[in-house]
This record gives C-alpha cells, structure tokens and sequence, in this order.
C-alpha cells in the first residue's frame, strides 16, 4: 500500500465530475487500498478517488472511532437511491480544504447503492454522520465541495484563506 498525495483546494481538478468506473479489478482494489490508507493517515473519515487525482466514482469511507476495530466502507459508482424527509446539519471538514470547517445541511439519513471491494453490488441504509460523510464524499465525484453548500461570503472567506496558506507554503519552499 502507498500514501497518496492529496490534492487541495483551489486546484481544478476537485471541480470535475468523475468517470464511472468500468470493472473492479486488481488495479482498483489497489487504488482502493491506497485510498484507505492516505485516508488514515491524514487522518480522515472519509476520502474520494478524485481527491488523490484519479477521477473515478469511487470513495473510502470509516467513521469508527480511532480506539476502536476499524469498519472501512468501500463504495464504488455509489448513487443515492433514497433519501429522508429530514435534515441534519453537522460541521463538515475536507481533507482537500485542510483546517476549513463549516455547518452544512443535508439529509439525515439515506440509501446507497453501489459496488463493494469485490464487485458486488449492495445497497446501505446510513444515518447521522454516516449519511453525512457518505454524502461529502459522493458530492466530490460531482465536483461539488462542502463549501459550495454554504452562503458565498463564507465560502470566498474559506478559499481565500486556503489560497493564503497555499502561497506561504510555496514561499516557504522556494526560499
């Protein structure tokens, strides 16, 4: 397994919509796996395929707690198929906007159907931080971020923080 860069807001690549992916293979498991790793080791709940550059309809997803087993979800050309007459909102973090955080309202709780590690298809009923993480991850396969659920005066107030942070770093690096 290997730790994959994680691409950062305002990068373009976050805002393209990701593929279907055709057949999971040993090369998907793997990038699977990878995925899950990265995701772990930044750390996270949650992460999409296209957040590490590969624009495919795949997420990981483990909201165990970190004392306790691990229980990964793995979610391949994941889609909705149901969601609840309520909403939750919860405050939403993104791997791809590190240190960024904001309340975001989305359904409390859904049904999933998608692709296991294997191949198979299931269907999941998720509610509370499940359904949340779920749908964050689902959104960056549409290109969506957190922040785009939220008023635009926070929204620019976020990305231009991120856009400070990212030329300190290069500063940084270059001198």
């Amino acid at each position: 397994m290997a730790l994959l860069p994680i691409i950062t807001a305002p990068d373009p690549r976050l805002k393209q919509k990701s593929r279907p992916v055709g057949a999971v293979d040993a090369e998907m498991r793997q990038l699977l796996d990878d995925m899950l790793e990265t995701m772990y080791a930044a750390p996270g709940i949650g992460l999409a395929a296209v957040q590490v550059g590969v624009p495919r309809r795949a997420i990981v997803v483990d909201i165990s707690r970190e004392d306790g087993p691990r229980e990964p979800l793995f979610m391949i050309n994941p889609e909705i198929v149901g969601v609840s007459d309520e909403d939750s909102s919860y405050e939403e973090g993104c791997l791809s906007l590190p240190d960024m955080f904001a309340e975001v309202e989305r359904p409390a709780s859904i049904r999933v159907r998608y692709l296991d590690r294997d191949g198979k298809r299931q269907e999941l009923n998720a509610d509370g931080i499940l359904a949340t993480c779920i749908q964050h991850e689902m959104d960056h396969l549409e290109g969506i971020l957190f922040v785009d659920h939220i008023s635009a005066l926070k929204r620019n107030m976020i990305l231009r923080k991120l856009l400070k942070a990212k030329r300190l770093q290069e500063e940084e690096a270059a001198g």
